[in-house]
């Protein structure tokens, strides 16, 4: 579970079931469960699930926002993923990462203040100069994280 929170993109099979049961076992997790459930799910959701060990399915895992996608072929599922990652500049996709992460523990005022800076950065690199160029010409990008 810890570990399945650490990840950007969360995908679960239609029989998935998530818990944290550390504290009945008279353990704390040790991996973020207590930081990263709560800004996943909400702090009472979390709570249910870390102080009292409850289990939820994959459909409520979804429906509260712990997992992206319930997939029946998770392999496949999984492919599309990447080929959407690979689609994308990998500059935007880092800095789009920096701005989740770092913004969600701001005020919103500073989160934008960081949205605007790293805008800025990007607006300084080939990517975005071929995204643009791509855009106008209608074909793909070819991006070359520089």
């Amino acid at each position: 579970m810890e570990l399945i929170l650490a990840c950007d993109i969360r995908i679960a099979t239609p029989d998935a079931v998530f818990s944290i049961a550390d504290a009945r076992e008279g353990t704390l997790p040790m991996w973020g469960g207590t930081q990263r459930l709560p800004r996943a799910i909400s702090h009472g959701r979390a709570s249910s699930m870390l102080l009292l060990g409850t289990e939820i399915d994959a459909a409520t895992s979804q429906a509260w926002g712990l997992v992206h996608e319930i997939a029946n072929d998770g392999d496949i599922c999984l492919e599309k993923v990447v080929q959407s990652l690979l689609a994308c500049g990998p500059l935007a996709l880092e800095l789009a990462k920096e701005a989740i992460h770092r913004g969600s523990e701001l005020p919103l005022r500073d989160g934008l203040r960081l949205e605007g800076d790293l805008n800025h950065q990007l607006a300084a690199t080939e990517d975005r100069a071929e995204g643009i160029a791509a855009f106008f010409a209608k074909r793909p990008p070819d991006f070359s994280g520089r």
